[in-house]
């Protein structure tokens, strides 16, 4: 197996691909790669994307994306793809209620060009209607994978592609009402 190089300020991951057993593939960065200004473009604009919804700063959040048809928000695990700006502003506007506390901490980084991957861990209060499920005050804490993908020039983001355990967080969302009917 081989080790990975830490990521820092002035080195992105560089994709190669490495044989190994069970038809696994191993990506590494290589030392001494020295970021171009796509991607710390990228970069920027995800932090900034983060810090606003951590801000709770909705219309700033929709600002870090294309403002036309090119824009979606796919949560991948439910086969859900919110087409267009708007429909993006929906999801937020959903998430916002259900999660109104919503918080998002960043765990690993990850850039090559067009793309900047985020692993992070979601926490908040479900206190609003979500996929059908009534709020019950119940905190909730999710691993979450954040696939972010960028226009021609790496200023604005098409997508964010999100990989969760949603039946984890339905099921601490819920919690409450299974302990009841147990």
């Amino acid at each position: 197996m081989h080790k990975r190089a830490p990521l820092t300020p002035d080195l992105h991951l560089r994709v190669r691909r490495f044989k190994a057993d069970h038809n696994w593939l191993y990506y590494v960065a290589e030392q001494g790669v020295h970021m171009d200004s796509r991607i710390e473009s990228q970069r920027e604009i995800v932090a900034e994307h983060i810090r606003r919804e951590n801000a709770h700063d909705w219309p700033g959040v929709h600002d870090t994306f294309v403002q036309d048809d090119r824009a979606y928000y796919e949560v991948v695990p439910l086969g859900a793809r919110f087409n267009g700006i708007e429909s993006v502003r929906d999801f937020y506007r959903a998430i916002s209620t259900a999660l109104p506390d919503l918080h998002i901490d960043v765990v690993s980084e990850y850039d090559v060009p067009a793309c900047s991957i985020r692993e992070v861990v979601i926490t908040g209060t479900h206190r609003g209607a979500y996929l059908g499920l009534p709020p019950l005050g119940n905190k909730v804490r999710g691993e979450l994978a954040a696939f972010y993908l960028f226009n021609e020039d790496c200023t604005k983001l098409i997508a964010e592609r999100i990989y969760c355990d949603q039946a984890r967080l339905a099921e601490q969302m819920q919690s409450k009402r299974m302990a009841k009917t147990a």
